[in-house]
């Protein structure tokens, strides 16, 4: 026979959490930076998983991607492998690896294809059906000089 046992959340039952406690703000970079390790931990330690989203609230839901790729990175068919990370708020939710479709000629050409622009606008229509419009246009931040200046140019 199955038997059941409880496993033990790491927060106190039935607290009530305040943005104005009275203790000092915590450095918002040292803050996002623990909450982001801890969202992690989450897809293999569910017990984390309320406490983590409960901290990790924030009235700011703005949606951020974040891309990168290696170029040339397999060996074998010399495709690049793609990269993207979308947070809300401080947290991430969303997130992708995969090989590149075709062989990029050039790191910018690589790090282009990864910019996942098609994921952004799919999640900004998902976060409109869910009653949080996007009204502000996406960041996707990218590290490489040659694609900002692609993407930042109007024609």
């Amino acid at each position: 026979m199955d038997q059941c046992k409880s496993v033990a959340a790491p927060l106190v039952v039935n607290e009530k959490l305040s943005k104005n406690d009275g203790i000092e703000k915590a450095e918002a970079i040292e803050y996002r930076s623990l909450i982001g390790s801890l969202l992690y931990l989450t897809t293999t330690r569910p017990d984390l998983m309320y406490s983590t989203s409960l901290l990790s609230r924030c009235e700011d839901l703005k949606l951020e991607g974040y891309v990168d790729s290696d170029w040339a990175g397999c060996m074998d068919d010399m495709r690049s492998t793609s990269g993207c990370v979308f947070s809300l708020g401080s947290g991430p939710f969303s997130w992708n690896s995969k090989k590149q479709e075709v062989v990029a000629q050039s790191t910018a050409e690589a790090e282009y294809i990864s910019a996942a622009a098609n994921q952004s606008i799919w999640l900004r229509k998902l976060l409109n059906d869910l009653a949080n419009e996007q009204v502000e246009p996406t960041v996707i931040w990218c590290d490489n000089k040659s694609v900002i200046a692609i993407a930042s140019n109007p024609i």
